[in-house]
């Protein structure tokens, strides 16, 4: 795959890296960031000269629109470190389509391919050292717009600001998972912005999660908001469900974000000869295959965890725990994936980009 990465930008380097004081053994996720960050505004109708500066905070005014009216929207990308010392990215181009159509949904302008690609290839080289080698070790990549217009007139902004900002990353892993299924709280509805990848849907979520929480329950599996029959998302992942030897997942909509994870699993997991089916499960479905022993895995699909497995699921105060699998269709597409993300196993769908 190949990427236009030639805008020219404007680079300011930091005096002296803080590389050297971060224990990469004992990291937590999303906590520590590089010495650097790509910064681009758009002001009076157009992008202007886009920077790479030292990571620091920024001044901004207390009645900029994304406080007021939520205008902000992200993506979430890593990049991995080879044993020879090369560094590459996993379908850059999906998370910059997505970005662009999260940017039409929220009334932003879209991002330019060679702003958002030459940013994003000349950050990483500069910052290659952050990035680790070994399985397991990323570089996290955050990519995100926000209004920085003044004024609380609901309108949207004329400024925005996008910018990336990266953080190492060790393997992620949140231990035993169990899940609630919501019968009341959803995730999005039809004609809102489920499918894009804006803060307030995540926001939206804390507190049903918090409740969930006090449950016992590490997250939610959300269901359709008009009926709360239909599964559709686990926690801030899409979701997957084994029935047999059957992969089921909710088709993308306007309510299911089109994750890169999600179709990239698909994918390997077709070319494998495992059988997908993009459908809507019910819950009931989901109940009676767990009554009956057909429901084999549950596991949610995002690019912070890759996979992460579900041990069980509560209904209607009823709890289901899952059977231990000898053979994990989900850690065997993990495995999958991520030996073409780290290329210790041939790319042959064109997936990945050096950098």
């Amino acid at each position: 795959m190949s990427s236009n990465t030639t805008h020219e930008i404007d680079i300011v380097t930091v005096s002296a890296s803080k590389i050297n004081s971060v224990d990469f053994e004992n990291l937590s996720f999303g906590s520590v960031f590089t010495d650097h960050m790509f910064v681009c505004d758009f002001r009076e109708g157009k992008w202007q000269q886009p920077q790479i500066k030292p990571y620091e905070p920024f001044l901004i005014d207390p009645s900029a629109k994304v406080f007021h009216y939520g205008q902000a929207i992200f993506e979430g990308m890593k990049a991995y470190k080879t044993e020879q010392d090369e560094v590459w990215l996993f379908r850059p181009d999906q998370n910059l389509n997505r970005l662009n159509k999260s940017a039409v949904r929220m009334a932003m302008p879209e991002i330019p391919s060679d702003i958002f690609m030459s940013g994003l290839h000349q950050l990483i080289d500069l910052e290659r050292n952050w990035v680790k080698k070994g399985l397991g070790n990323t570089l996290y990549i955050r990519p995100f717009m926000i209004a920085i217009g003044s004024g609380v007139i609901a309108a949207p902004s004329t400024q925005y600001r996008f910018m990336i900002i990266l953080s190492p990353a060790k393997s992620y892993y949140s231990g035993e998972v169990k899940v609630l299924i919501a019968d009341h709280y959803s995730r999005a509805a039809n004609g809102g912005i489920g499918a894009a990848k804006a803060a307030g849907n995540y926001s939206a979520q804390f507190y049903p999660t918090k409740l969930a929480n006090e449950k016992g329950f590490q997250q939610i599996i959300w269901t359709d908001d008009a009926t709360h029959t239909k599964l559709e998302e686990a926690g801030t992942m899409n979701v997957f469900f084994r029935i047999n030897d059957t992969l089921y997942t909710t088709p993308t909509s306007e309510r299911i974000l089109d994750g890169v994870t999600r179709k990239s699993l698909i994918d390997i997991a077709k070319r494998d000869g495992i059988q997908v089916e993009e459908r809507s499960v019910l819950v009931s479905e989901l109940v009676e295959a767990a009554k009956n022993g057909s429901l084999k895995e549950v596991f949610g699909a995002g690019t912070a965890a890759v996979v992460n497995p579900i041990a069980g699921f509560s209904y209607d105060d009823v709890y289901y725990e899952l059977p231990k699998q000898d053979h994990s269709v989900a850690l065997e597409l993990k495995d999958k994936l991520t030996n073409i993300q780290y290329k210790l196993a041939e790319d042959t769908f064109g997936w990945t980009v050096k950098v």
